[in-house]
């Protein structure tokens, strides 16, 4: 994939609370670590990050983690955003903190951040890569991301093997890949708890938007709305007038920052492993054998040598 020239380098972006949260749902809760915390998630997230280094191979990438759970700037300019979300019990949040060290052992960019969400950040992360001639490939299913997609650019929905880039976002989404924020503006996101709104669903904002190109261009030709060829468009038009304020709030929810802090700024190479926190981390896990074999592999590390049993004492 290129513009003419050298094929442009992949910048990995992985939304990695999406499979952690993943495991979380779907792995038996069989797993615990030397305390008797539970561990499902950190094995199943481990096993994701195994396959995804097996198959893609990334030489750059950025593993971004949510940490704004309810200090996000949107929560600021919308206190109910995502609100009807419960939150995390202890024994996810410390499987968190166990993914993001295994990130880290592995030479793995690990970005995070108390104001910013993931897809801030993997927004921000594409931006400063774009400008150093990458291109993106954000490894996640959630249609918000699609929004960030530019030419060279291409989505992955891991689980289904799935992937499109912008011009494949119409056939799933129904708007183009520019148009996601004010799609979901306008007819909201239950996931976030954005109402959207009243009286516009998904099929109608994405005829609104064929046809004005954007929010702003609809909000400032309302008066044609009445005699667009849509259900019930007079009522649309007084609803569109009657939430002005609110479309442009929500749109600000939906739409992601691409100017987040970032703590890693180069060009997210992989770096050195750490051996020492790989195998700590292998050991208050309780990984098994072929799993620490394939993290030491992926790190490019030799399995450290079996610790010998204490010989009995003499009497």
């Amino acid at each position: 994939m290129s513009d003419g020239g050298a094929p442009r380098p992949a910048l990995y972006l992985v939304d990695a609370s999406m499979y952690v949260f993943r495991a979380w749902h779907s792995m038996p809760d069989e797993f615990h670590d030397a305390e008797g915390w539970p561990t499902n998630a950190v094995h199943g997230f481990a096993r994701f990050v195994l396959e995804l280094l097996e198959r893609a191979r990334p030489q750059h990438i950025a593993v971004c983690f949510d940490e704004a759970l309810d200090s996000c700037f949107r929560n600021a300019l919308y206190p109910a955003y995502k609100a009807n979300r419960d939150p995390a019990p202890e024994e996810l949040r410390r499987q968190f903190g166990h993914c993001k060290a295994l990130c880290v052992a592995l030479g793995l960019v690990v970005l995070a951040h108390g104001e910013y969400e993931a897809d801030d950040l993997i927004g921000s992360a594409l931006a400063h890569g774009r400008a150093q001639g990458q291109r993106g490939v954000i490894v996640s299913a959630d249609k918000d991301l699609s929004q960030l997609l530019g030419e060279f650019d291409e989505q992955w929905d891991y689980a289904r093997n799935q992937r499109w880039r912008a011009d494949g976002v119409k056939g799933r989404h129904g708007v183009d890949a520019h148009q996601v924020a004010d799609y979901l503006a306008l007819c909201g996101d239950a996931v976030d708890n954005i109402p959207g709104v009243p009286g516009i669903g998904a099929r109608t904002a994405a005829v609104l938007l064929s046809h004005f190109g954007s929010l702003d261009a609809l909000l400032e030709r309302i008066e044609e709305v009445p005699y667009l060829r849509v259900r019930g468009a007079a009522s649309i038009a007084a609803k569109l007038r009657g939430h002005r304020e609110q479309a442009l709030l929500y749109r600000r929810l939906t739409t992601i920052a691409c100017d987040a802090p970032l703590s890693h700024d180069a060009d997210f190479a992989r770096g050195a492993p750490d051996a020492a926190l790989l195998l700590s981390l292998c050991d208050a896990l309780r990984f098994g054998p072929m799993t620490r074999r394939r993290l030491h592999d992926a790190a490019g590390l030799p399995m450290p040598a079996p610790v010998p049993a204490a010989a009995p004492a003499i009497a």
